[in-house]
């Protein structure tokens, strides 16, 4: 039998042991303990949550303008080292004319004097040919653009050609020292190019101004892209790893396609190049993902495969061309322009509409009670979370009321809430919606970087977990106090996907004259309030 603190031993042990030996609280004899310990088990290792796909698009959505905003603040690093170094290059070029000028014939040295005179011209002059014929961006062939920048060199100085004293033309000797000019001005300019790649390598900006770049296609593919972008002085790419393509995988491969958006998440991508060989159905899985994530996606040039990819454009990365498949509106000049014009233009609107803001602000408070402006959380660029303003229209309380009046929905669809007739706008607030005017604090939005003037429809952020993934793309730019959808119809449009159709539009096709022509379209829109209730 076994008692309450384990089995009785028998009286003559109980003599020998001593009576210790049956009480619980004391501690028994070293010849009663194991002196071997049992064996050790290791803690099972601990796996990391699963994530769903949804959620991992939609943390994948958020990196967006993050991407984004990195590749425009490296090219504008890349672009700051090489105009220092350009103006360095001009400098030295002037330094050199105005001590040699003695030398040079009268005739000669008169042209020389003016020369040096109109200086600061002459180098403004220079840096903006140099900047038009894009020598500061990707579109430049080569690591230092030296086509354009000898074009620039020729431009800069051809008007010295004019500067003649004689009255029988152009004379010979001049234009055989602009010509001399030119060629040390061109070889000044390359040789600072290919110091400046050297500087922007080893101290500014460095390895944070290379990109985390992952490589698709074949081991041989991956073997030959990677040369090709280690190649050259002004390195842009820091290559991860390479994903296998087919059934076929390396052993030093990171995954295969099916991995792709794990991969990206994991190391932080932000270009991605892919093989010549890869087939048009893989190559269009890979770009509409890189357009949900805001990743670079570069294709070796020439090809004859992107014939129904929408406007690739050239870029040039160490000697070697690709075609870069991302978005217009992802490009880093088009979100510095796009910035740059948003920001003036609402700083101007603000100061112009100021006093119509205060009086309807006045007849807010006046028509019904409650606040002014009305606060909403809306997604903005890559899903990211903002604070959207606008007027109040309604009571108070009427999100709370917004389930109870879900079947007067004029689409149908949870994510284009529209009632024509909705009993929760006030008297005033009608007047403001028919004339869109309650949109106006939301150029606060467009100041801060909220929002842009032109751009795709601000959505609810709760909405993303609805969203299959082609509507990811719309998140593809800051949304707009107008756009496509506002100047085709707003609320005549009541099918979500003919939304997401025209915002995708937008994005693809972005350029400086479409947010011109948008903002001109408006006009007519607001004033003939079309789809306005």
């Amino acid at each position: 039998m076994y008692g309450d603190h384990g089995p009785r031993l028998a009286p003559a042990d109980q003599t020998r042991l001593g009576r210790t030996a049956c009480l619980p609280h004391r501690r028994p004899p070293r010849s009663l303990v194991s002196t071997t310990s049992p064996p050790r088990l290791d803690p099972l290792p601990l796996r990391p949550p699963a994530i769903s796909r949804e959620r991992r698009r939609i943390s994948l959505s958020l990196r967006h303008s993050t991407a984004a905003h990195e590749r425009a603040r490296r090219g504008i690093q890349r672009t700051v080292v090489a105009l220092v170094g350009d103006a360095l290059a001009l400098l030295t070029v002037g330094a050199l004319a105005a001590t040699t000028r003695v030398l040079l014939p009268a005739d000669l040295g008169s042209v020389a004097n003016q020369a040096v005179t109109q200086l600061p011209l002459l180098l403004c002059l220079a840096l903006l040919t140099i900047a038009v014929t894009g020598a500061y961006g990707s579109q430049a062939r080569g690591e230092s653009g030296a086509g354009a920048l000898l074009g620039a060199s020729i431009i800069g100085f051809a008007p010295l050609i004019g500067w003649t004293p004689t009255d029988g033309g152009i004379s010979p000797r001049l234009t055989a020292l602009v010509m001399v000019a030119v060629l040390v001005t061109w070889c000044s300019l390359v040789l600072m190019r290919r110091l400046s790649s050297l500087f922007a390598a080893r101290f500014w900006p460095g390895e944070s101004g290379l990109a985390a770049t992952l490589v698709i296609g074949s081991r041989m593919e991956y073997l030959s892209l990677l040369e090709q972008l280690k190649r050259g002085r002004w390195r842009e790419h820091r290559v991860v790893g390479w994903v296998a393509v087919g059934a076929r995988r390396g052993a030093d491969a990171l995954g295969g396609l099916s991995s792709l958006e794990r991969l990206l998440e994991e190391h932080d991508v932000d270009t991605i190049v892919v093989g010549p060989g890869m087939r048009d159905d893989r190559l269009r899985r890979v770009r509409e993902t890189c357009r949900v994530t805001g990743c670079e996606l570069l294709y070796p040039a020439p090809t004859d495969t992107l014939s129904d990819m929408a406007r690739p454009r050239v870029v040039w990365r160490s000697e070697h061309p690709y075609f870069a498949l991302g978005a217009a509106a992802l490009q880093p000049s088009a979100l510095v322009i796009k910035r740059i014009f948003d920001a003036v233009a609402s700083v101007l609107l603000l100061l112009i509409v100021s006093p119509l803001l205060l009086c309807l602000a006045l007849l807010i408070r006046l028509d019904s009670p409650g606040p002014v402006l009305f606060v909403q959380h809306r997604a903005g660029f890559g899903g990211r979370r903002f604070r959207m303003l606008k007027f109040r229209t309604m009571r108070c309380g009427a999100d709370d009321e917004k389930d109870g009046l879900a079947h007067l929905n004029s689409s149908g669809d949870p994510r284009l809430f529209k009632i024509q007739d909705d009993p929760r706008v006030t008297r005033f607030g009608g007047w403001l919606r028919r004339w869109s005017l309650d949109e106006l604090p939301q150029l606060w939005n467009v100041l801060v970087g909220d929002m842009s003037l032109v751009g795709p429809r601000p959505f609810f952020e709760r909405d993303l977990a609805e969203y299959e993934d082609h509507h990811f793309l719309r998140l593809g730019a800051k949304p707009g106090i107008t756009g496509l959808w506002q100047v085709s119809g707003r609320s005549a449009i009541v099918v979500f996907e003919e939304v997401v159709q025209l915002d995708r539009e937008y994005i693809e096709q972005w350029s400086p004259w479409l947010d011109i022509r948008i903002l001109l379209r408006t006009i007519p829109a607001v004033l003939g309030r079309t789809g306005a209730y």
